[in-house]
């Protein structure tokens, strides 16, 4: 039984698409078909921004609610979407091969409580009066920025629309978020939940579609902020457009990030929180730390654990309870993760597991180690997003945190060490947006994202709430 929409979610209910064109969608465990939905078009981009423009302006809409209002409908909306959790995470695993257990938690749980979090966060939020240094004083407010382009990619969907939504949507902005092609079905559950906990008319308009639909929906002139996720090098023409317009953007992007082994490391008494932290979701998450640091004085001692935890993980079925690792995205993502895995081998890499494909069926590829990689290895250097791990020998700190910040990126990173304290030093010499200490998980109370080449703004924390407001000066009391 497939699951089949027809209809698109714009100006608060169901209407016919502009088009007949459709997204098919997929299983990558099957290589069968089990939904689809329409195809959105530039047109379907132009009524849906035009809803969340009038739903912004109206008076007495969305914007100008107080703070509370707005929270008590994104609570019913987190009521709702829990309410439909697992079925939530049964259409992201079905199509991108999530592991369940990982989408309970992800793809289930989180978007509700990044819901919960920003409706408390805005009501506590209070104008800051300040003593002027030149007389009288100044009201400095926020006010919601107004219409917010959302774009979210295929690999953990509904975690990162609520990176967007939940803000923006606390904030008092409306919404257009464009939901990867691979990623639908769950987009379009998420709106039913939206309409059912009657969030206004416009407030949030989904239209799925490709990188032409993402591109007319960032230089729309409609829009006032975009916030996307995906690869660097789409986040640059999507930084260029933004620029040209003078328009605020949150770049959300690429990683390759270090997991640094401490000499002092006990590896084999934190496993399952190593596993999370670098080959969690089958490799298809941009923070995991692929590039593992080793000190040579126990180097071959933690290939030979990372080694057998790679071994040891369970592939199959993503909706398997005991499975630990599903199948890649689609055929051209195991296609591209081959490849990375061939150019380990040419340059030199020593593969001590994986490297082929554990099943006829489905696209799969066997958790993969390279031991003897060199720091300027593509291996080591480009985002693979597959479970493909490098293992890389270092003399003492100052080499490995020289290695750690070899790097276009600085999304992720981890310190795996006994002694906490010297972790959190450590941690701190690292060039990245996030960094974890015997283990990695984003919180949402702290902002996360990057520097360098892996964007720019932060998500979730008061600073996310901040990127999709802007402060006003209100002076008083000035002669």
């Amino acid at each position: 039984m497939t699951i089949d929409y027809h209809e698109l979610y714009v100006g608060g209910g169901w209407s016919r698409p502009a088009s007949n064109a459709i997204i098919p969608v997929i299983s990558p465990t099957t290589e069968e078909r089990i939904g689809s939905v329409p195809e959105g078009t530039e047109a379907d981009v132009d009524s849906a921004v035009a809803a969340a423009r009038a739903a912004f302006d109206d008076p007495s809409g969305w914007a100008t609610w107080e703070s509370a209002r707005r929270g008590d409908v994104l609570r019913t909306f987190a009521d709702e979407l829990q309410s439909r959790a697992e079925e939530t995470a049964q259409r992201v695993s079905s199509q991108n091969g999530m592991p369940i257990t990982v989408a309970r938690q992800f793809e289930g749980g989180f978007p509700s409580l990044v819901l919960r979090y920003y409706s408390e966060l805005v009501a506590a939020q209070r104008d800051d009066i300040r003593p002027g240094m030149i007389g009288g004083s100044t009201v400095v407010t926020k006010t919601p920025v107004g219409v917010v382009g959302a774009i979210v990619p295929w690999n953990v969907p509904q975690a990162i629309t609520f990176l967007k939504i939940a803000p923006a949507l606390a904030a008092g902005c409306t919404v257009v978020l464009k939901p990867a092609p691979e990623t639908v079905l769950d987009a379009f559950l998420m709106a039913e939940a939206a309409s059912a906990a009657g969030l206004p008319p416009g407030v949030l308009n989904v239209v799925p579609g490709g990188r032409e639909v993402g591109a007319h929906l960032v230089g729309h002139p409609g829009v006032d902020k975009i916030s996307f996720t995906g690869s660097t090098t789409a986040g640059r023409d999507i930084a260029r457009t933004c620029g040209e317009l003078l328009r605020p953007v949150t770049l959300e992007l690429g990683g390759k990030s270090a997991a640094v082994v401490l000499d002092d490391a006990r590896l084999s008494e934190n496993l399952e929180s190593f596993f999370a932290a670098t080959l969690l979701n089958n490799g298809q998450i941009c923070w995991l730390g692929t590039r593992v640091l080793a000190p040579r004085s126990r180097y071959a001692e933690i290939v030979d654990t990372i080694t057998a935890l790679a071994k040891g993980v369970v592939v199959g079925d993503p909706l398997s309870e005991k499975t630990q690792m599903g199948p890649l995205v689609s055929e051209r993502q195991r296609n591209r993760v081959e490849g990375y895995i061939e150019k380990g081998r040419s340059d030199g890499g020593r593969l001590t597991t994986g490297g082929g494909r554990p099943a006829d069926r489905g696209w799969f590829v066997e958790p993969t180690v390279f031991a003897d990689v060199d720091p300027g290895h593509t291996i080591a250097r480009e985002e693979i997003f597959g479970p493909v791990l490098s293992v890389i020998p270092y003399a003492d700190e100052a080499e490995a945190v020289a290695i750690a910040n070899y790097s276009d990126y600085g999304l992720g990173g981890s310190v795996w060490t006994s002694d906490p304290e010297r972790g959190a030093r450590f941690a701190r010499r690292i060039a990245t947006g996030t960094v974890g200490v015997n283990g990695y998980v984003n919180d949402p109370t702290a902002p996360f994202g990057g520097i360098k080449s892996s964007g720019m703004g932060r998500e979730l924390g008061p600073e996310g709430l901040s990127g999709y407001q802007y402060s006003k000066s209100i002076y008083l009391d000035v002669r």
